[in-house]
Order: C-alpha cells, then structure tokens, then sequence
C-alpha cells in the first residue's frame, strides 16, 4: 500500500505546472525570480506551487543572500517509480493485446 509521503508526492506531480517546474530545475538549481519568470502565472502563484512541491520532498529551498534557488530532490521521483514499476507488465500486456486486435482487423 501507498505511504503518505508517497501520496503526496502524487498529488504534488497532479498538477501539470508543478511538472513543468520539476523539469525547470532538471539541469540545475534556479531561483524562484527565475522560475515565475518562465510561467505565465504570478510570483505567489508560482511560490505556491513550489510550497507543494517542497512539502512532498521534491525540492529543496536554499537561500543565498536576498534570492531562493530551488533544487529538484529526486528521491521521492524515485519511490514513485518503484511503486509504478509492477503496473508496467499490465499496461505491456494491454499494449500487446491492442496490437493482436489491429493485426486481426488488417488481415
């Protein structure tokens, strides 16, 4: 059965900004001025997105001087997958009997 944590991180993943923030910070830390300037969404809306993904452990917030850089943790992008994992053999499955119905249908 799924953690809380694990719940959380779900949830926080739900929400396709805080994807595309995820993958924002892929190649490095960012700070958060930089982060709401790639969105078309207001600082505070951007700051709320990052509170979710920073109460699921998926970032970390690291403050230098007057700015907040912003740090993909992917340790709980990782539990995610290992929970994912066993599901994949069904969805193949599905895929493979998807694909003996298209080759029934075009003979």
């Amino acid at each position: 059965m799924m953690g809380m944590a694990a719940a959380d991180v779900f949830s926080a993943l739900a929400n396709p900004v805080r994807r595309a923030l995820l993958e924002a910070l892929r190649d490095g830390p960012r700070a958060a001025g930089d982060l709401a300037g790639a969105f078309e969404l207001s600082r505070p809306a951007v700051s709320e997105h990052l509170a979710v993904l920073r109460g699921a452990g998926l970032v970390r917030e690291e403050p230098r001087g007057r700015y907040r850089y912003y740090h993909l943790e992917a340790a709980p992008l990782a539990e995610a997958v290992e929970w994912l994992h066993p599901f994949e053999r069904y969805w193949r499955a599905r895929m493979g009997a998807l694909s003996d119905l298209i080759d029934e249908e075009n003979r």
